[in-house]
């Protein structure tokens, strides 16, 4: 009948617990005869997320190394709020319109922040026209965009002459990615693949989304940031030096008008030249043709500059 008693561990495990009652009991005596209030839980404000979530919401994204997304300066100038030109539409008509001559033209100038990731590669299964799969390499860049406002806005000032204000204002952004290659005078345009969307989010972050170069059309609200990609495929794989071209970060342009070209009864606009401001992103690729790996891939070109903006 041993096996009915408790052991002696099992009675000193009782009394423990006994003797930890008794001592929360005789605390919580001793603290309302000295006239102490129980504590109180917070109060929980309904209206917002709590701070948790909140902190959980912000570091939902990949975190990323401060090196790792590069950065360029947008070069921007006050000197890109004005221009001046002839309206040749009318001198054509009569030179003597004086007033038609060395005309200012002003206008609002505003720079997207630009960053982006080293240029990389992932291998996709594309669909083909004949229904099969075809597995390639596309090549792919990762970006972000800012508005960080600061718009550059002309006003004039009673004594005739103008001056710059900072405003924020949303900001319509319409990028175009153009890859070129200087040594086989071949131009790439970003393309828009659907079946790449998946393989690139799950390598760079699963929780964000990327906007193709579609996609990415939209008004960008003052300190809005949105993430997109630029994509491309069938590159010549003997390139070993190459440029991609970044339109859409700014509204600076520059126009002229080619001396003579417009006559009396030319449609408007003959002979005239719009250039925008395009950023030009420089890059190398050594190696052989036939076992190159996205490794390669230098951010610049020796002997030139890593980026430069430029009109096209």
């Amino acid at each position: 009948m041993n096996w009915l008693l408790p052991t002696s561990k099992w009675w000193i495990g009782l009394l423990a617990i006994a003797v930890s009652v008794g001592s929360a009991q005789a605390y919580a005596q001793a603290n309302q005869a000295a006239g102490a209030k129980p504590a109180e839980k917070p109060a929980v404000d309904k209206a917002s997320p709590p701070a948790a979530a909140q902190a959980a919401a912000g570091t939902r994204y990949r975190k990323l190394a401060p090196w790792v997304m590069r950065s360029v300066d947008n070069d921007s100038n006050v000197s890109e709020t004005l221009s001046r030109h002839d309206v040749v539409e009318l001198t054509a008509v009569d030179p003597n319109f004086d007033w038609a001559k060395d005309v200012p033209f002003r206008r609002d100038i505003w720079h997207l922040e630009f960053k982006f990731k080293p240029l990389r590669r992932v291998m996709v299964d594309i669909p083909q026209p004949s229904g099969k799969m075809q597995r390639k390499p596309i090549w792919y860049l990762v970006y972000s965009v800012t508005n960080v406002g600061k718009t550059m806005h002309p006003v004039e000032e009673k004594d005739g002459t103008y001056q710059i204000q900072q405003i924020d204002a949303p900001i319509h952004f319409a990028p175009e990615f153009l890859l070129y290659s200087p040594e086989y005078q071949k131009t790439y345009p970003d393309r828009v693949i659907p079946a790449a969307l998946g393989p690139i989010r799950m390598r760079e972050d699963p929780n964000r989304e990327f906007l193709t170069t579609v996609d990415m059309v939209r008004d960008i609200k003052p300190g809005e940031t949105l993430w997109g990609v630029a994509m491309w495929e069938d590159l010549d794989p003997r390139i070993d030096r190459f440029s991609i071209f970044v339109s859409g970060l700014t509204n600076a342009y520059r126009w002229e008008d080619k001396p003579g070209a417009f006559k009396a009864g030319s449609s408007i606009g003959t002979g005239r030249r719009l250039a925008r401001k395009t950023l030009q992103l420089n890059f190398s690729w050594p190696g052989d043709e036939y076992d190159r790996s996205e490794d390669q891939i230098r951010y610049g070109i020796r002997g030139e500059v890593d980026y430069r903006w430029v009109y096209r």
